[in-house]
């Protein structure tokens, strides 16, 4: 298996300095995806980074930052999830990897008062323990209260015994204070019918058609711009060219910055079976994310299918116009949130999305009605959706397309770390 010194954690010289992650490893197809993908799972940004791989050995190297500055981090954690990305080898001689652990599911029922931000507060505490919220039902009761069921997968085994299941809800009952009435914590999978919960809830046709369109809407690109004291956001464009290398064809990608578009990238060229064997990016600069990366098919050669080439550019076009949907909608009388996380092939999607979304609306005082995770299926791919449906006691007139949009672009903005 993999060695300690296959993942490498630097502190940086000075306090604002970013932290060095060095991966030394066998090379595999998807591992700059989930190195990234973890790397945000841990409330981290990559400010900059480097990639290259003969084709069978990879070496990868990432400048990160925390997104906040009081967040701590779990560096051991961090390089111990890293380690598992690795491929076993012996002599170099590449092995197949072992069959992944199947992770523990919990159920989490906690009854509460309602009150605004409770619901990012659990979920910043459950992250803060390592663990991720996979389903989730909230409901109000008709005594102004909140009943929250949480699906929750304990990849790292921190609740293998009945005491730290205790431990967890006498710890979270501390968090929310006077807030939370009860808390109770039971293993319930892996297997049905946790494990395989139903698709969320119907979607009505116009909200379906918005929130998984592909192009953006007038007023969407204008909600998209870094802040109202800069001009909008120029337009992403991705190039492919073979005439530079004889063995591999590259990308070039220019896009606005926002913390997960490396992770957006790399998640679209691994859905696409596309393998990075040289690439490097450097710091943003005025608000752009400048990348050129070389790139192969899975089996070694050259992209010089023109179809196949336009398959991709589109892809990634998308991927970068896009990366999360962000829509608000009437449902009945109520006013509705809704976000989707594009899935990859293989199930996962960006983490840390419910957190952020949960941020934002505790920001803006916003009580939570009810919520629910779920997943809904298109054509060519799966999504996670989140739902909410918002207080109408707020500080904005939910009557009104301004007071919409600015819950909209809260949210769409902290998502994309703008």
């Amino acid at each position: 298996m993999p060695g300690d010194d296959c993942v490498v954690i630097q502190n940086g010289n000075k306090p604002d300095d970013p932290h060095m992650i060095t991966v030394n490893c066998l090379d595999k197809l998807g591992l700059g995806c989930e190195t990234c993908r973890t790397i945000l799972d841990f409330g981290l940004n990559i400010k900059k980074g480097d990639v290259s791989t003969d084709g069978r050995w990879c070496y990868l190297v990432m400048w990160v930052f925390p997104q906040s500055s009081t967040r701590v981090v779990k560096w051991a954690k961090l390089k111990e999830r890293l380690l598992s990305l690795c491929p076993p080898f012996s002599n170099l001689v590449y092995l197949p990897s072992p069959k992944a652990r199947t992770a523990s599911t919990y159920l989490m029922t906690l009854y509460c008062l309602r009150r605004s931000g409770l619901l990012h507060d659990v979920t910043q505490f459950l992250c803060e323990c390592e663990l991720s919220v996979q389903r989730l039902k909230v409901t109000t009761t008709p005594d102004d209260r909140l009943l929250d069921l949480f699906i929750i997968k304990d990849h790292l085994e921190v609740l293998n015994i009945k005491e730290k299941q205790e431990e967890l809800c006498e710890q979270l009952r501390a968090v929310l204070g006077e807030s939370c009435i009860s808390c109770e914590l039971k293993l319930v999978g892996p297997g049905p019918p946790y494990e395989n919960l139903p698709c969320i809830s119907a979607l009505s046709p116009s909200v379906t058609n918005e929130l998984f369109r592909c192009e953006l809407s007038e007023n969407e690109t204008h909600l998209q711009e870094l802040s109202p004291d800069v001009m909008k956001l120029k337009e992403s464009t991705v190039t492919i060219d073979n005439s530079l290398s004889f063995a591999h064809t590259l990308i070039q990608i220019s896009c606005a910055d926002y913390k997960s578009f490396l992770y957006d990238i790399t998640r679209a060229l691994k859905d696409c079976n596309v393998q990075v064997t040289y690439g490097r990016f450097s710091a943003a600069n005025k608000g752009q994310r400048e990348l050129e990366v070389f790139v192969q098919h899975k089996n070694a050669e050259k992209i010089l299918d023109p179809e196949k080439q336009a398959s991709i550019c589109s892809c990634l076009k998308v991927e970068l116009l896009h990366p999360l949907r962000v829509v608000i909608s009437n449902r009945g009388p109520d006013t509705e949130l809704l976000v989707a996380n594009p899935l990859e092939l293989s199930g996962m999607g960006r983490p840390r999305v419910f957190y952020d979304v949960t941020f934002a609306l505790k920001t803006l005082g916003i009580c939570i009605f009810s919520a629910e995770i779920g997943t809904h299926s298109t054509v060519d791919r799966e999504w996670e959706v989140y739902r909410f449906l918002l207080d109408e006691n707020c500080n904005f007139d939910l009557s009104t397309m301004e007071g919409k949009n600015h819950i909209v672009d809260r949210v769409r903005r902290t998502l994309m770390g703008w």
